[in-house]
Order: structure tokens, then C-alpha cells, then sequence
């Protein structure tokens, strides 16, 4: 039992669904991440001090973990909720790039 309504619906649903990546067929035939493919890229938390989704100690807890991958370096924004880059975005900007020219 479909309306046009229903159907409109569905059709305008599918008009807008989107492939996950715009390179899956380049995915496809990468190798696994290594440690020569990821584990050595050097890696720096950024603690969100006012973020209310990932409370600060558990975000601790996450860099002590690493899975297996350790950070090089933590930072903390003093302000900042779990969207960083909308609560404060100039901080985050003048971290990235510090991170940038550090490891450059």
C-alpha cells in the first residue's frame, strides 16, 4: 500500500544517499595501515577541557590507551566542547598549525 506521497518520499531519499568516499575504488586496493603506513606519523591529542560528550578524564583514558598507537604529543583547548572547531575555532586553528610547524 504506497502513495505517491510515499513513493515521492522514497525517491527523493534515494536521490540524495552518497557513496562514503569519493575514492572507495582507491580504498579498495590499499594495502592495511602498518606501521610503516600510519604508526609513523606522528600523533598529538587535543584534550576539549568543556566538552560535555567525551568528559575530560575519559578523553585521557582514550590517550593512555592509543590502541596500541601513542601520541606524540597532548594539547588542550580550555573552552572547548566536543565540536572544537565550532566552539572554538581560532584556538584550534593556532593549534594545528603550531602542530604543523612543530613536526614539520
Amino acid at each position: 500500500m504506497s502513495s505517491p506521497i510515499h513513493r515521492m518520499d522514497i525517491t527523493l531519499g534515494k536521490s540524495l544517499l552518497r557513496v562514503g568516499s569519493t575514492f572507495v575504488e582507491d580504498l579498495q586496493v590499499q594495502k592495511p595501515f602498518s606501521e610503516d603506513r600510519y604508526g609513523s606519523v606522528r600523533k598529538v591529542y587535543i584534550i576539549c577541557k568543556q566538552d560535555k560528550t567525551i568528559p575530560e578524564e575519559f578523553q585521557r583514558k582514550m590517550v593512555e590507551n592509543g590502541g596500541g598507537r601513542p601520541v606524540d604529543e597532548v594539547r588542550e583547548i580550555d573552552g572547548a566542547d566536543h565540536m572544537a572547531m565550532l566552539s572554538a575555532p581560532d584556538h584550534v586553528v593556532d593549534c594545528i598549525a603550531n602542530v604543523a610547524e612543530m613536526y614539520h
